[in-house]
């Protein structure tokens, strides 16, 4: 466990109000700076998912993104730009979502390698563990996911930064740009997967409707492969489902993908 008292008298930070934390974190606590203004101090649990959040955050270096403020990877600590009002994008309906993601996401997908985890690498991970699963319910969407599995990671186009948490509720209203993403799961690959957190974004709306309207307009205005995209949706979404306390709501969303191909 990270010694926040000496994190905090290092980094000259005194406590304001602490926040929920997230899956990946085991604090998240609004700060005040010695020299001034706030910030969020975020201690991280060690997980795979976001072990390179701290260098996604220094490669956007606050364009469309929170700005990393210090980082002691020792300690798992990151200080992070507080976002002010902090209003969710969520509240701003699916619609006024889609607007804002179609208009960030291509400022978030910069070109980018290493120490990024390769999404070939991560489908590859994908691919071993979910046929050691209870998929007897549902054999027909672990079918279809193995499947994208197979075709898509050999044949992707450009590597770029990716997001595959990126969704409703982890983009924040702020003051230096109108929304500004937080909590970053980083990957490298093509930017057809990027859009499958949005996609499955229930906090947008849950019916076939709301999802198939979130993937028609994001693959359209953003100029993706519909198939490519549609493939790794269901490969992730399936892959995400047994871990996740949404796991019908997932479920339900690959349903909806796969019939109307």
């Amino acid at each position: 466990m990270a010694d926040v008292g000496l994190i905090s008298e290092r980094w000259g930070l005194t406590p304001v109000e602490s926040f929920e934390p997230g899956a990946a974190s085991v604090l998240v606590q609004r700060v005040r700076r010695a020299e001034g203004g706030e910030a969020v101090l975020k201690i991280q649990k060690p997980h795979r998912e976001s072990e390179h959040e701290a260098d996604a955050l220094e490669l956007w270096d606050g364009e469309g993104a929170i700005r990393l403020l210090a980082h002691d990877p020792d300690q798992h600590a990151l200080l992070l730009e507080f976002c002010e009002p902090g209003t969710p994008l969520s509240a701003a309906g699916q619609d006024g979502a889609l607007d804002v993601f179609v208009e960030l996401l291509p400022r978030l997908w910069k070109p980018a390698g290493r120490p990024f985890r390769p999404l070939a690498a991560e489908a590859a991970w994908w691919a071993e563990y979910l046929p050691k699963q209870d998929w007897g319910a549902a054999p027909d969407l672990l079918d279809a996911a193995l499947e994208a599995l197979r075709e898509l990671p050999g044949t992707q186009g450009e590597q770029v930064l990716l997001n595959q948490d990126l969704h409703g509720d982890n983009v924040l209203a702020a003051e230096r740009e109108p929304w500004l993403v937080i909590d970053p799961k980083p990957l490298v690959g093509e930017r057809e997967f990027g859009v499958a957190p949005i996609v499955r974004s229930f906090e947008l709306g849950h019916s076939k409707r709301h999802v198939l309207h979130r993937f028609d307009r994001l693959t359209s205005e953003l100029g993706l492969d519909r198939e490519r995209a549609r493939g790794w949706t269901i490969a992730q979404t399936v892959a995400w489902a047994d871990s996740s306390e949404y796991d019908q709501t997932h479920l339900e969303t690959v349903r909806w993908l796969l019939e109307a191909r």
